[in-house]
């Protein structure tokens, strides 16, 4: 036997042999199958002299999952856990245990991708449709999207669908003073670059302003339920819309918005069931009038039918919108916060309308018990309430130093009032302990009771029903529910069961570890303005992850406020555009964007004021060097960025990319830098060190956090030194730049996962993850070579991270679309690559790091036999129409229906394998289709009698 070292043996249990799927010897047998002797040559044979690194990352060596847990255990306990009362759109909330572990901490829910291929998301699709359901009942509105990043950027929307959808002339958009500061201060972040004038106004002037619309905060941020159906009718008589920012756990009692006049209403939903988390990913939503569906922003979950005449979902309307209208988007939203949503909406399911009208009616029963105890002892507190009492006429610094010293956090408002916010986790004992810090004695909480009224106002209780659907009034025992999200996780595909290749979107490895920690109290029970001293956890977390990205990207400071990739782009747009005003060039407002950009680029630029300009890209998807130089000396004195993403979106990378910048800076513009591909890039090449300026970066592709079927994420803004003083400002901070975020950090309670995921992975593990990224994409490429041709390669006929097959000339000669080898890969048990983007007509395959090599074999065996079936068509063996191509994915109904009349075997259509035989996954659906589901728009829960079977003649 010979002899290991310790080193060796410690070697051994590092996450990174956990963490990249192929091991040593597969990945020398891929390298040989490529052309190369190692991983250092291929990568220098794939990334531009000119850019790569020549030194390793500065940072420690890679360390084991118990390792790091430890340390981030110890980084925890830092945070103290106070019994918050703060409120402004913050609450306590109990997860249902049964939700916690089967939705939040379940890797079927939370590894799945967005739901863009319809027949394998039923499951979240159903999930969603819930949560639209939910939405749209409480608000009393007609129809609710799938969720929006927060309350403030949801009331951002809000703003600029009333003024692309109202008959107002005005710019002006009034908002009341009772509305929520931190969305307030993200209002003013979106209006300024975009030309609307706000106003911040009592609710006594507010509808005499001649405004597109107004913002009303029901109830308010003081607690206070004011009856707005007369201002409503004001606004409306001035042409005007109104928005309104609400909480759907008071409109269980409360009159909903939709009853007195409302055009369009958002809110969060954290308080059903999701945690504090230092401020997010908490799921937001918007609601409004059936008129403003098309112009709605994000995502909306609709029904059609598929193939066989069966009810079906499917992303409607919005799908992507912004990748297709691009300048003319209407939002640059690319995500949402689907898992939130999901949660949410499983927790209405959960607890039923009864159930929720029994927490919100003791919540309102405690502050309504707490109100009188003050009372008694003279204190002044404001009525006509929910949940949050409105203290005025005390020491209010007094009070908050009891509050602290007791383990209470309270809403400090100014230096004679104070703010208490109840909710669902409060308790008897905690009204007693906050009358006393006041002086109030309760001696006998049930005489209490017994002898206090509600404070809700007599005419906006609510006498409309809500969540009549059966969904919300069947699945109240434990047993029930488990069964039910047991039924909907089975519908999927998730990266519990397969492989994911799509390009562009870094479908890899959340590992367990990595997802241990949000979970815990001293991360997820911290409320977003708590006090400094009590998250010094969350302070070092963000430091370090901070510093950690700067040395992996080569900037000098980041931003983690946004909380989605847009987010960042539009945060680092801002920051560009901020700094040309410092500089008296506040003029320069062009953007150049490659024709290849994602959507999201020009959407995003838009929305800051600027002017795209699209350039060229050459035959080989590389940007158009001499028309970008054109159009930087046409636009010169304007010039104010260039936004690029590299590698390509082509999957490749440009050997022009420093020459690329040196143009832009030339004529005084900014580079931009779409962090998308950071995946290819990590521990090999730092943007901010070949000439870039800003960046954002998607923590929830390239550092590990799930994409949870459509969100949460993070898109962190990294920049330069020149640019930092112009990163989005914290809440109550300084800074030329406002929020972006209604959170001063954003989702911070997912922070963890990025932290540990490059702690578990040091410089070594991280730059060995970015090589084999490069190798399983060359991998694949090499190996479908005599079967697709893959349509741009880079220098030496290497792709990147990814490579893109065209599929253009099979449909000539077949008749067989890119779409239909998506749906075939279905029936072989995989989620399709990127479908039709950046080229139509293409499928962009990602496989990433931490697929092993048996998986990506299987994925080639996959594709080569849909190859063969199409070439069964090009000769004749297989019908042109009716193939198994054209008619997938196939159902277990029908392959094992009685009758079956299509011109090939049951058994391809159901096994093209033979080791399809062994393990299966059946879709639930046909092929959706996409044309009826839009011709006939519905997004609610589906009537039970749709399910129905007919009758027997």
């Amino acid at each position: 036997m010979n002899r290991d070292s310790l080193r060796q043996l410690e070697n051994h249990d590092a996450f990174l042999e956990r963490h990249i799927g192929p091991n040593d010897a597969e990945i020398a047998h891929m390298l040989r199958i490529v052309g190369h002797d190692s991983l250092d040559a291929l990568t220098d044979a794939i990334v531009p002299a000119g850019i790569k690194s020549t030194a390793p990352l500065a940072l420690p060596a890679p360390v084991t999952e118990v390792e790091a847990l430890a340390k981030i255990r110890a980084v925890a306990s830092k945070n103290k856990i106070f019994r918050s009362f703060i409120g402004q759109g913050y609450h306590g909330t109990h997860t249902p245990n049964v939700i916690l572990r089967n939705i939040l901490e379940n890797p079927a829910w939370y590894t799945a991708y967005t739901p863009y291929q319809a027949e394998i998301s039923q499951g979240r699709m159903e999930a969603l449709i819930n949560f639209q359901t939910l939405c749209a009942d409480l608000t009393g509105m007609e129809i609710a999207n799938a969720s929006l990043l927060d309350e403030g950027t949801a009331a951002a929307e809000a703003m600029t669908l009333a003024k692309r959808s109202g008959k107002s002339k005005s710019n002006l958009f009034a908002v009341s003073a009772g509305v929520h500061p931190q969305t307030l201060e993200v209002l003013r972040t979106r209006a300024e670059p975009m030309g609307i004038e706000l106003a911040v106004l009592p609710d006594a002037e507010l509808a005499g302003a001649d405004a597109f619309g107004v913002l009303l905060q029901y109830p308010d941020t003081f607690g206070h339920a004011n009856d707005y159906r007369a201002l409503a009718e004001a606004v409306h008589a001035r042409g005007g819309l109104v928005c309104v920012a609400t909480d759907l756990l008071a409109l269980t009692l409360l009159v909903p918005p939709g009853e007195w006049g409302a055009d369009i209403v958002v809110g969060n939903t954290q308080r059903f069931g999701v945690p504090f988390g230092f401020g997010g990913p908490h799921a937001a939503f918007m609601a409004c009038r059936d008129a403003f569906k098309r112009s709605m922003p994000g995502r909306l979950i609709g029904v059609s039918i598929d193939a066989e005449g069966q009810p079906a979902y499917r992303l409607t309307l919005q799908t992507r919108e912004q990748h297709i209208r691009r300048e003319k988007a209407t939002s640059n939203i690319c995500t949402a916060q689907v898992l939130l949503a999901v949660m949410a909406a499983m927790y209405a399911v959960y607890h039923g309308p009864d159930g929720l009208r029994r927490i919100a009616a003791r919540t309102h029963r405690l502050a309504s018990l707490l109100a009188a105890a003050l009372r008694k002892a003279d204190v002044n507190v404001g009525g006509d309430f929910f949940d949050t009492l409105h203290i005025t006429g005390v020491d209010a610094d007094a009070v908050h130093a009891r509050a602290v010293a007791a383990g209470i956090n309270l809403r400090r408002i100014d230096g004679r009032s104070l703010g208490i916010s109840l909710d669902e986790t409060s308790t008897r004992e905690d009204v007693v302990a906050l009358a006393a810090l006041f002086g109030a004695r309760i001696e006998d909480i049930d005489a209490l009771d017994a002898a206090t009224t509600d404070a809700l106002p007599a005419g906006l209780v609510r006498q409309s029903k809500y969540l009549q659907h059966p969904v919300f009034n069947t699945h109240h025992s434990e047993h029930e529910l488990l069964r039910y999200m047991r039924s909907l996780a089975d519908k999927d595909l998730a990266m519990d069961r397969t492989m994911i290749p799509l390009g562009s979107c870094t479908m890899k490895l959340n590992a367990t570890a990595e997802m241990i920690p949000i979970t815990w109290p001293e991360f997820a029970n911290i409320h977003p303005l708590a006090p400094a001293d009590q998250a010094a956890g969350y302070r070092e977390l963000v430091d370090t992850l901070e510093a950690m990205l700067v040395e992996c990207t080569g900037y000098d400071a980041v931003s983690l406020q946004p909380n989605s990739g847009a987010q960042g782009e539009y945060a680092g747009l801002l920051a560009i555009r901020a700094y040309h005003r410092s500089r008296g060039e506040g003029h320069r407002d062009v953007c150049l964007i490659p024709d290849s950009a994602h959507g999201t680029n020009p959407a995003s630029a838009q929305m800051c004021g600027m002017t795209v300009v699209v350039t060229k890209t050459d035959a080989n998807g590389n940007v158009d060097v001499e028309d970008l130089r054109r159009a930087a000396e046409q636009y010169s004195d304007r010039l104010a960025a260039l936004m690029i993403t590299y590698p390509s979106t082509h999957g490749v990378f440009e050997e022009d990319i420093v020459e690329i910048c040196e143009i832009v800076h030339k004529h005084g513009g900014q580079v931009y830098t779409d962090g998308a591909n950071m995946n290819a890039l990590v521990g090999v090449a730092k943007p901010g060190k070949w000439g870039s300026d800003v960046s954002h970066l998607n923590l929830h592709k390239t550092f590990c956090i799930p994409h949870g079927g459509g969100g949460p994420g993070v898109g962190p803004c990294a920049v330069k030194s020149h640019l930092a003083p112009f990163l989005p400002k914290t809440f109550g901070g300084e800074g030329d730049v406002g929020m972006v975020s209604a959170a001063s950090f954003g989702s911070a309670s997912i922070l963890p996962i990025s932290w540990m995921y490059i702690v578990m992975m040091g410089a070594e593990g991280l730059r060995k993850a970015t090589q084999v990224a490069l190798l399983n994409a060359n991998y694949i490429a090499k190996r479908l070579a005599p079967h697709y041709k893959t349509l741009y390669t880079g220098r030496n006929g290497l792709v990147a991270h990814e490579c893109i097959l065209d599929l253009r000339p099979l449909k000539d000669a077949t008749g067989i679309s890119a779409e239909d080898v998506a749906k075939r890969l279905i029936d072989f048990g995989f989620h399709a690559p990127t479908l039709s983007f950046p080229v139509a007509g293409t499928l962009m395959v990602e496989p990433t790091e931490s697929e092993s090599m048996h998986e990506l074999d299987r994925f080639i065996d996959a594709m080569i036999q849909i190859r063969e079936e199409i070439r069964a068509v090009e000769e004749g063996k297989l019908d042109r129409e009716d193939n198994p191509l054209r008619n997938a994915p196939h159902t277990a109904t029908a392959v094992s229906a009685s009758e079956w009349t299509h011109a090939y075997p049951r058994e391809l259509a159901a096994f093209p394998l033979a080791s399809l035989r062994r393990q299966k996954y059946w879709p639930p659906v046909a092929r959706v289709d996409n044309v009826y589901g839009d011709k006939n728009v519905m997004c609610a829960c589906i009537p039970v009698d749709a399910y129905k079977e007919p009758a027997e003649a």
